[in-house]
């Protein structure tokens, strides 16, 4: 194998898609979710969680980084609502991206992992950093 993007692309782990990768339980919340109990849900090791509505379509995306600003400026999580401190139309990917899209989606947007959403927008898991990390070492080896 040479070395170069162009190598890795032709790889094993070049050809997966985000579906062979993803985590599929996801932990979600709604827009009235009080941000203290999906600050709980990070506390099992969930570093964002998708906010959906009552059909399961992806709303925003509450990370860490928005319960610390909302700290930040002096709001207690038991006052404030997943709605009002989340991300709105957060960038996702699909079952079917590949994982070199991934990669550049990841990177250029400074993200540790994003939703996985299918053809209506419906939430049906997401992608982390390390998912693709495992997934490159369980296809190189």
């Amino acid at each position: 194998m040479t070395d170069g993007p162009g190598a890795l692309r032709d790889s094993k782990f070049g050809h997966l898609t985000v579906g062979a990768i993803m985590e599929k339980e996801v932990q979600s919340a709604n827009k009235e979710t009080e941000a203290e109990m999906v600050a709980s849900f990070m506390m099992d090791g969930f570093g964002s969680v998708p906010i959906i509505d009552g059909h399961n379509k992806l709303l925003g995306i509450v990370s860490e980084f928005d319960l610390l600003t909302a700290l930040r400026k002096g709001k207690k999580l038991n006052e404030v609502t997943a709605g009002e401190i989340m991300t709105a139309n957060p960038l996702s990917v699909t079952q079917d991206t590949n994982v070199m899209t991934l990669i550049d989606v990841l990177q250029n947007n400074h993200l540790i992992r994003v939703p996985v959403v299918d053809s209506t927008g419906k939430l049906i898991g997401i992608v982390a950093r390390r998912d693709l990390l495992r997934g490159y070492l369980q296809a190189m080896t």
